[in-house]
């Protein structure tokens, strides 16, 4: 096992590491609408839903990986009434890619956020 980590990556602020790889595949923690430089965090879930998106990419992107990669993804929103907003992001994030996924409606998420993503990858 070994914590995957790059200077581009934003660093956790609790107890845990934002990508570790174990035989080849690659475990994200969740990740939250957050903007890695700013600290930002967009008003619309599709604000959001992007931003999520574009930050995995990115940590993806940093560990020699990529979107095209991910085999499953867990998508944590605190109403059901958004899905239909967050499938649509979504699915021009991946395009024709398909990874299994599943939506857990919960409660308020951290810092009031609408959406929270966490990946499994192929490294």
């Amino acid at each position: 096992m070994e914590i995957r980590s790059s200077p581009k990556i934003p660093q956790s602020n609790g107890h845990y590491a934002q990508c570790i790889e174990h035989n080849g595949i690659l475990y994200l923690s969740g990740q939250l609408p957050i903007d890695p430089i700013t600290g930002n965090i967009p008003e619309s879930i599709e604000e959001q839903a992007d931003l999520v998106l574009n930050n995995i990419e990115l940590i993806l992107n940093e560990v020699g990986s990529s979107k095209n990669k991910v085999l499953q993804v867990r998508v944590y929103v605190p109403s059901i009434e958004l899905w239909d907003r967050v499938n649509e992001r979504y699915s021009l994030f991946f395009e024709s890619h398909k990874p299994v996924r599943c939506i857990i409606p919960t409660r308020e998420l951290h810092f009031g956020c609408l959406i929270e993503i966490e990946v499994t990858a192929i490294s």
